[in-house]
Parts: structure tokens; sequence; C-alpha cells
């Protein structure tokens, strides 16, 4: 790096404080985020003359147009930051790790009576969760168990304290059988449900023993006092939970809490995974999955799964293992012993037992990246007929596996939208459908709309570096198809994507640089298979613009109504459709809503109003 460019990036002016850094490319894109205890001295020896760089440091230092820093008051908040910053960016040169969705998570709900159940779906209510749980077995096993231990109920009321207390619901059949206590009808406290549900906690963090002691404390005070149904309740319960205790694998004989963290790569991935073990036996297991790591190291990965996994993570415990050394260990150590309140040890065992499980973490690692390769080898190499027949009837050079196909809507040049909608294998995937309104034209121009749209999707893949699709579909003919090739060209990917537009008419597909538009049967698989993403398209275009027009009208033409509200507003169009209808309906059957005087206001707001406005509506 030459003295020209460290001087023009301003590195005299970083604080000699901690904090977090941003390198940014010459697009304003953030590319890497780091944390520091000296923020100065940090990011100066990123360019040093003559230092010894990886790889991926060479590349990441190759692309810095500019750097901008936030000073925070410690290191721990630098790191705290630095987590959120990385997530929210997703930066090219942070290591990034992506948990694996199809497992399971077992969820405790934020209600006053809390529900326990399993779900895939992590969303952020305020609920706890905990897992994923590989063996999902196991899970419901463990499920089970909480159940039958605390009688959890399953119901979905709405149970407030004062529903309950106006007697809003009856016990249902779980509580004649003994699965529910009836919080429903108030047969248990709040004060008394919740502690169960903290101790359902105390298994999910592997803490068996400290439930044991309670039951049994709890067991031995009922048949003090002569309750002695009530103690053989409690006896029965104890005893389920020590039996599945026993039947859990030793690691330890100690019977200490550790968590131990293992890893391995392949050439382009590589696994990080979390060993709990709870009071000498593993409980359970968590992994991360990294592409593109050929060029991180061993210590980069474990320190960021570090600090991913106790960002939210509740239960610490005192000894950590760990398979290298880490560059920050005094930074995490220190923020660990101030989220647990407690001492906290991050070893990294070179011989013995301790090394030994190490191996174990590894060894599981190894397991899970493979078993994750398989599948993704064996997803990749399964490719529907219809693709292939797709790829045949249009001569694509490439199979068709990501298509992505774009309409545009508007009524009367109002309200200009496009849509983009996502066809992988054959397949919507509607998590990566896109919506665009026109910014730079306001009138009915469908070729320069379609160039804008392209231009907008694919200038934003590229600057993220992001995969692009193996074909376009075009809604229409030879304009629009031409719009967005010149779109293509302008961003230097029109040889790098397959692309064809699809007339309506006489749905004539038309490729670039041809002059004759190929025409397939209609009973042709690949057509109906073009012509079904069309209609997505179509169908999603339709919706938004549909949604904005009636968005536009609450806020510009009843809301402009005195006397009329949001409510009242929403509530006439959704029983009459629409503004026009509202003006042309009964008066009697308006006044089932609203009184006469707003009948009255509506009449002469709309009496200047132009009749094409109402046609929107």
């Amino acid at each position: 790096m030459d003295e020209f460019f460290v001087k023009k990036i301003n590195l005299d002016n970083l604080p000699n404080k901690p904090g977090v850094y941003q390198f940014l490319n010459s697009n304003g894109k953030i590319i890497y985020v780091g944390k520091a205890k000296n923020l100065k001295n940090r990011v100066r020896s990123y360019f040093q003359q003559g230092k010894i760089f990886d790889a991926k440091t060479k590349a990441l230092i190759s692309n810095i147009a500019n750097v901008e820093f936030i000073v925070v008051d410690s290191e721990i908040e630098a790191l705290l930051l630095e987590d959120n910053l990385i997530k929210k960016h997703k930066p090219k040169y942070n290591v990034m790790l992506r948990d694996d969705k199809t497992f399971p998570y077992i969820k405790i709900t934020k209600d006053i009576f809390p529900k326990i159940y399993s779900t895939r779906k992590l969303v952020k209510d305020g609920s706890k969760y905990f897992g994923p749980y590989s063996d999902v077995r196991n899970m419901k096993q463990i499920l089970k168990l909480i159940r039958e231990l605390f009688q959890i109920r399953t119901c979905s009321l709405n149970l407030t304290e004062e529903n309950i207390e106006k007697k809003k619901f009856r016990v249902c059949l779980d509580y004649h059988i003994n699965k529910c206590e009836g919080p429903c009808e108030g047969l248990i406290s709040k004060l008394e449900y919740n502690r169960n549900i903290e101790k359902a906690i105390q298994i999910l963090n592997g803490k068996f023993k400290d439930v044991e002691r309670q039951l049994e404390q709890e067991m031995n005070e009922y048949a003090e006092t002569l309750k002695f149904e009530k103690a053989s309740m409690i006896k029965k319960r104890l005893e389920s939970l020590r039996d599945y205790h026993s039947r859990q694998s030793i690691v330890f004989l100690d019977n200490l809490d550790r968590d131990v963290f293992g890893l391995y790569k392949s050439e382009e991935f590589a696994c990080s995974i979390i060993l709990k073990i709870r009071e000498g036996k593993l409980i359970a297991k968590k992994h991360f999955i990294i592409s593109n790591a050929k060029n991180l190291s061993d210590e980069e990965i474990i320190q960021r799964t570090l600090e991913t996994y106790y960002i939210d993570e509740e239960f610490i415990p005192k000894d950590i293992f760990i398979p290298v050394e880490i560059e920050d260990i005094e930074i995490i150590t220190s923020w660990l012993v101030k989220k647990r309140e407690k001492t906290v040890e991050i070893h990294i065992p070179k011989l013995g037992d301790k090394k030994k499980i190490i191996d174990m973490a590894n060894a599981n690692a190894e397991y899970t990246l493979k078993d994750y390769l398989i599948k993704l080898n064996r997803k990749d190499q399964v490719i529907p007929k219809i693709l292939l027949s797709l790829q045949r009837d249009l001569r694509l050079a490439k199979i068709p596996k990501v298509i992505e196909c774009f309409d545009n809507s508007h009524l009367q040049g109002t309200d200009i939208v496009s849509s983009m909608v996502c066809f992988e294998n054959g397949k919507p995937k509607k998590s990566a459908y896109r919506k665009f309104k026109a910014k730079e034209i306001n009138q009915n121009d469908d070729f320069r709309v379609m160039r804008e749209t392209v231009y907008r999707r694919y200038k934003r893949l590229k600057e993220e570096n992001s995969d692009l699709p193996d074909l376009i579909v075009i809604d229409g003919g030879k304009g629009q198809l031409n719009a967005a090739i010149e779109a293509l060209k302008e961003l230097e990917l029109f040889d790098k994507i397959q692309i064809i537009g699809l007339a309506k008419r006489l749905e004539e597909i038309f490729i670039p640089d041809k002059s004759e538009s190929i025409l397939l049967p209609r009973t042709s698989s690949s057509l109906k298979l073009i012509q079904q993403i069309r209609d997505e398209a179509h169908r999603f275009a339709i919706t938004f613009h549909r949604k904005l027009r009636e968005k536009r009208t609450i806020t510009t033409e009843l809301l402009n109504v005195k006397g009329i509200g949001k409510q009242t507003a929403l509530k006439l169009l959704e029983v009459f459709g629409s503004i026009a209808n509202i003006l042309n309906a009964n008066e009697n059957e308006l006044l089932k809503y609203i009184n006469k005087q707003k009948i009255e206001s509506i009449k002469k707001h709309f009496e200047s109003v132009d009749n094409n406005n109402l046609i929107l509506n």
C-alpha cells in the first residue's frame, strides 16, 4: 500500500481508543468490519510497508477505498458492536457463520403462562429458544419429559389474567388426563406455573441435578404435611427425570459443565461445532457452516464462532475448551465473565483426556461437514426433467436451475411498479421475490421501466458479488427484451446471463440476436413452465400495484373527508370495494356503517373529484 493511499484515507485522524472500524470499497459498500482496543494502531497495521499478509488480507487491502470508525467505551462494547454490524452488513471479507436451518429448536413463548414446543422458525418476539437439535428423536424425548413433569399447556388460548378472572375458558381433555394443570380456569397460579417453566429451562440447560434436588425437597415437604397424594405425584416425576438422566452418555466423571469447540475444514467449506456438556454428560451440540473458507485461518473461524455463539446463549459454563489459540482471548474472556457474573476460563488442551474431548469435537465437526456436503451435492445433482427440456427447446448453454422473471404494472401511467419472481429447480422461491417502484420514469413507458428495473436488480447483485440467475425471462416482446439487454450491457453482464422475452399475444419466445421468434407447441412442458413463471410475475406485480393504489386512495381521498378516520375509511372500502361504489350506494346501506352527517360530507367532498380518479378506487 503506497504512502499516497495511506494519506488519502486519513489514518492519522484515527483515535487511540477502543472501537469498531469499517473498510469500504470504491462503491461505498462495507467489505470488512473489525474491532480494536486501539483503533489507530489496529487500522494502521493493515498498511505497514513490508508486512507479510495472507491471501485473504491482501485481497481485502487491495479493495479498501475508505475507512470509517465508531469509538466506544470498552473493548467489550467493541466486540458486541462488531457482531451487530457483521450481521447487519454481511461484509465480504468477514467470517460468515451460517446455521443449519433444517434442525428444529425448542421454543418457550413469552406469555404469562408460556407454552413449550418445537419449531424450525426463529422469530424475534421475546421467546426463548434452545437448540438446534440435530438429534430430533432426543428433542422429542426431552419435550415429552418436560410435559410429563410439569404439565405445560399446549392450547392456543389467550390466557390473560383478565380473561381468566372473567371465566372465559373451560378446562379441556388435557386437564382430565393429567397433562395440564388448568391455568385457563386459574387452577394453578401464575407464580407456580412459571416456577415449573424455570425448572424446564434448567433441564434444557442440562441442570438435571438441580431440578432433582428441587423435586426431592418438594416431595419431602408434601410428605411432612401429610399431603401424600401430592408427594406420590412428585415422586413419579422424580423417577422419570432420573431415568431419563441416567440414559445420557457420560463424557467426564467429574460432573462439571463445559462447552467444547471443534473445527473441520475442507477445500471450500468449514464446520465449527460446540458440544454442550452439562454435569459431565453431552446434552446437545450446535454447528455452523462456513463457505469460502479456503483463505480463512482456524483462529479466525473459532474466534468468530465463540463470539456468535455466546451473543445469544444464556447459560455460560465456567470451562470452555477450544482447539487453537485466538487473538482476542482476553477480551472475550472478560466479556463472558461479565455476562456470567462468575469466573470463566478458556482452555486450549494439548494433552490427556481434555485433548481427547477436543478431538471428539473435531471428529463431530468432520462428520457434520461431510454429511452437509453429501446433501449439497445430492441436491445439486437432482435436475428436474422439465429444466433439461427447457434447455433443449430454447437451445440454452446452461441448465436454467435459477430463473428470474420481470413484469411491469400500472394504470394509465400511475403507480408504475415492477415485479421480479424467482423459480429454483422449477419451483417458486418466494423468499427471493422482489418489488420495484419506478424511480426515474413517471409516465407510461414500458421499455424504460423494464430497463430501469433490470438495471437496478443486477447492479445490486453485482455490487454484493451475489450469484446471478441462470436465465432471465422478460414479460414482453422484442422492445422489452432489448431494453433489458441494454441494462445488462451497461453493467457488463450480458455475456454472463441467458435472457429471453415472452410475448403474450402468440406466446412467442424472443432470443437475443435472433430475428425469428421461437413458437413452442401449446402442449410443450417447456412453454407451460415459462407461462407459469410469467403468470406468477404478473400476479405479483398486480398485487403490489393494487396495494399501492389502496394505500394512495386511503391517504389522499377518503382521509381528506371531514369526520372520516382511517378505520372508517378502511371499513367502507372493505364493504363497498371502491369510492365509486360508496357514492352510488343506497343511503340505508351506508347508514349501517356511518351517520347521515358523514354521508353528506363524503358526497360533498367528491362532487368536484374527476370520475377517472374514482375508477382507480
